[in-house]
């Protein structure tokens, strides 16, 4: 057996519960669990039941429920702005996948997001040229695309007026403009005031009216995902006052880690791998053999599938599924929920979105980024009107201070060192 995987018997020894109560985790997605060496059996993660026996004996005051917290646990912040559901996110009580069968644009989820009522921040549209002082960065296409876009929002800052001290409408208008500089930044284009789906197919695949619908859908249910690490880091640097532009570029930041958006990457390249593949069953076996994981299956808070992968596999389908590429990666669906379990979540649709249109991985991180930054803007807003500093404790688990029987004396300063 896999070191990393232990058998029922030792993981309900390891949490102190019953099989019944093991297999209910595992049905939550907060278990993960692998055919045994015999292929009738189940072992199961010993990090994740290592995870879950640190909740158990957190315990559950105060300080243990913060404790839980951190790793999607127990909610720590009220929010209006998103709900996750079995069949997806909720934006202000409307279903995400509803809005995309609606024809909902990027732009309507933002005003849904940052609850704009009758108000349109968009109306106004953005100029088509930057700044000086932005323009050689904002057009250098070498540059990776969050590096780009997080070099050039601070300058785009120092144009713009206080975003925490300006009227709320204001602020919207501040967001719109913010939601589509970054979008051009993301493809070293100019602002534009056309849809931002539309900006980012016309760079990819111009005149594919089907292409520029699935980045349609793609960008909305990207919007938001309830307080994710991105968006946790958008709120905490909102919280401090500070300007939308930097809440912008905290969550860019957070979203370029390997685990985050990085996950893109590493789901494009599974199915790089699976795609010429003589025996995609086999690849996906032997991965999950070794005890490799499936980049681009899973979701913690999706237990049955993740539905916004659903939907934008079902629409890449109807547009693409003459396609051999497409019935490929719909076979890699298929064997690997068959050897698995697990289905495909939203960073596997995005590299699949970009495998079957003969587009490399980075499209999939930028529509994440491009979407995802209405989020971002709108927890930054709710927090902003909150008024209130994110400023958590840590329990500290070190080495103690060394106590002596009498109180340590301390020399007194001289008179240069008073100075300083």
């Amino acid at each position: 057996m896999h070191p990393e995987f232990v058998s029922a018997r030792e993981a309900c020894a390891i949490l102190d519960i019953a099989p019944a109560t093991l297999y209910a985790y595992v049905s939550r997605g907060l278990l993960e669990s692998r055919p045994g060496p015999d292929h009738r059996s189940r072992v199961y993660s010993r990090q994740d039941l290592q995870r879950l026996a640190r909740r158990k004996r957190a315990g559950r005051g105060a300080a243990g429920g913060a404790a839980q917290s951190l790793d999607r646990g127990l909610p720590v912040l009220e929010t209006r702005i998103s709900l996750i559901q079995p069949d997806g996110p909720y934006y202000r009580g409307r279903s995400a996948v509803t809005a995309v069968r609606d024809g909902a644009t990027l732009e309507d989820a933002a005003r849904l997001l940052w609850d704009c009522g009758a108000e349109d921040p968009f109306a106004a549209p953005p100029a088509e040229r930057w700044p000086a002082r932005v323009a050689a960065i904002a057009r250098d296409a070498a540059l990776p695309p969050l590096e780009r876009a997080m070099a050039a929002i601070p300058l785009l800052a120092l144009d713009v007026r206080h975003s925490f001290n300006s009227a709320t409408s204001v602020r919207r208008e501040i967001a719109a403009l913010l939601l589509r500089q970054n979008a051009a930044l993301l493809v070293a284009e100019r602002p534009s005031p056309h849809p931002i789906h539309a900006l980012l197919a016309r760079c990819w695949k111009s005149r594919d009216a089907a292409f520029a619908d699935l980045v349609r859908a793609a960008l909305v249910l990207c919007a938001d995902h309830e307080l994710n690490v991105s968006a946790f880091a958008a709120r905490v640097v909102a919280s401090t006052g500070a300007h939308l532009h930097a809440t912008a570029c905290s969550g860019l930041a957070a979203l370029s880690g390997p685990r985050h958006g990085g996950a893109t990457a590493r789901a494009y390249a599974l199915i790089e791998d699976a795609l010429p593949s003589p025996s995609p069953s086999a690849l996906v076996a032997s991965r999950w053999r070794r005890g490799d994981d499936l980049p681009g299956f899973r979701h913690a808070l999706y237990p049955d599938g993740d539905p916004r992968a659903a939907e934008l596999l079902r629409m890449l389908r109807e547009a693409r599924g003459r396609n051999r590429t497409m019935r490929r990666i719909d076979g890699l669906v298929r064997c690997a929920e068959d050897i698995s379990g697990q289905r495909p979540n939203i960073d596997f649709t995005l590299a699949a979105i970009c495998h079957v249109h003969a587009l490399p991985a980075t499209p999939a991180l930028v529509l994440f980024a491009a979407g995802r930054l209405a989020g971002w803007l709108a927890h930054a807003l709710e927090q902003q009107a909150d008024g209130r500093l994110i400023r958590p404790r840590a329990r500290y688990e070190g080495d103690r201070p060394e106590r002596t029987g009498g109180r340590k004396s301390h020399p007194r300063p001289d008179s240069a060192a008073a100075v300083d």
